[in-house]
């Protein structure tokens, strides 16, 4: 067992005295520079050929290989050293905390935020910088929503649109992209107002052909052989790029005030959206040929459970208190979000990676930690140089309090935002 206070460092007031935090402009290293101080030397392309057993699905969005952990054995789990830098309260239900650890696989740093849901002037939204394929650094996104706090969100198109790859749903915005199926692992406000980590999914249809279904709703790639759906909240058009540059067999259908005004073969690039479009790709693309000029159209976009606020990860680390991911060799800087049901907490937690003075962690270790620091459930967001914590220091300022592994903020198209209103 790690010596480590968990509640004490989330719960309680300011036990230890306060040690300057180190920023963002902390020196960074390279993945290749430091894998070889707190790894076997084998890079994350290895993953099969080394028997880790590694999840097969995307670690970071910007595809940087991680660097493979020394194994551990069992007994050795979680065992480690634990050094408080800083604590302090950023509002009222809302605190932070920075600390540095260390074990046989090498120093880590860690940043929490912990927010009590129920504090009256707490509020926990999604947040982006305008428009879904708008990227912008998390700093930025956060001074639209005048938020006290946040992380980084979902991973995205990083080397093409820009636009996440899942779900997101704003409380005063409505939805404003998703999918059906694929990638719909979320952290939600329900109904109620009581925060839920499990799947979502949107589902689309158009009242006067319910025969036509439509996957995806503001995503950076259009299903193959399906029909996606694009609205001004989109920002200007893709063209070719949201079918993955298929040039035949593709179509476009205007709607303007609930009419087909435009039925084509080619798609627009870098024009403003008036009204809505829909875009098919093989399958799709032959049965938008349904859909004449002046034919009527009327959309009915809906999200399962009628969720007030979403944004969406990759895996889920935790469900009902069990780890539910395996891939503990491959080391990243990570950012998770978990719910405290007993404690009715919302956890942020961000760890710096690819720095000599943190190695990262294992999909495995982030989970562990997570579960030790009260999660119920848990799911991982983006990672690698997107992992970014942001939160108002005691002098007022609100700073990055992480170190991303870029040495900058990197620009990212969405983000949880944390606001406090006194009541």
């Amino acid at each position: 067992m790690r010596t480590f206070p968990s509640l004490v460092l989330v719960c309680l007031p300011v036990l230890v005295a306060p040690v300057a935090l180190a920023g963002p402009t902390e020196p960074t290293r390279t993945t290749a520079s430091v894998a070889s101080a707190f790894t076997d030397g084998t890079t994350g392309s290895a993953r099969s050929s080394a028997g880790s057993g590694a999840d097969d699905v995307p670690q970071t969005s910007d595809g940087v290989q991680g660097p493979i952990a020394r194994p551990r054995s069992v007994s050795a789990r979680g065992a480690g050293d634990v050094s408080i830098r800083r604590h302090w309260q950023v509002a009222p239900g809302i605190t932070a905390t920075s600390w540095d650890e260390s074990d046989k696989r090498g120093p880590v740093r860690a940043h929490l935020l912990s927010i009590d849901w129920t504090q009256r002037g707490v509020g926990i939204d999604y947040g982006n910088a305008g428009r879904v394929r708008q990227t912008a650094p998390l700093s930025t996104i956060l001074r639209r929503d005048q938020a006290i706090a946040g992380v980084n969100g979902d991973f995205f198109d990083i080397g093409d649109t820009g636009a996440p790859l899942g779900i997101g749903r704003d409380r005063q915005r409505g939805l404003l992209h998703g999918r059906y199926t694929g990638w719909n692992s979320a952290f939600s406000f329900d109904a109620g107002g009581v925060p839920q980590i499990g799947p979502l999914q949107v589902i689309t249809s158009i009242k006067e052909r319910p025969g036509l279904k439509i996957a995806n709703v503001n995503s950076p790639s259009v299903a193959i052989g399906g029909i996606g759906l694009y609205t001004p909240a989109w920002g200007r058009t893709s063209g070719n790029r949201v079918v993955d540059g298929q040039t035949t067999k593709v179509r476009m259908v205007h709607v303007r005030n609930g009419k087909v005004v435009h039925n084509k073969t080619r798609l627009p690039s870098g024009t403003v959206i008036k009204g809505r479009m829909l875009i098919g790709r093989g399958d799709g693309a032959f049965a938008l040929r349904a859909l004449k000029v002046g034919t009527k159209v009327t959309f009915l976009p809906r999200l399962v459970g009628a969720s007030k606020m979403a944004i969406t990860g990759n895996q889920f680390l935790i469900d009902e208190g069990i780890v539910k991911v395996v891939d503990d060799r491959e080391l990243h800087p990570r950012t998770a979000i978990g719910i405290d049901r007993d404690m009715h907490r919302i956890l942020l937690l961000v760890i710096d990676g690819r720095q000599r003075f943190s190695r990262g962690y294992t999909m495995v270790e982030l989970a562990e930690m997570m579960m030790e620091l009260g999660a119920d459930e848990a799911l991982n967001l983006d990672g690698g140089g997107s992992s970014t914590m942001i939160a108002r220091r005691p002098n007022g300022n609100v700073k990055v309090i992480n170190s991303p592994s870029d040495g900058v903020e990197r620009s990212v198209p969405n983000g949880v935002s944390i606001t406090y209103r006194a009541p």
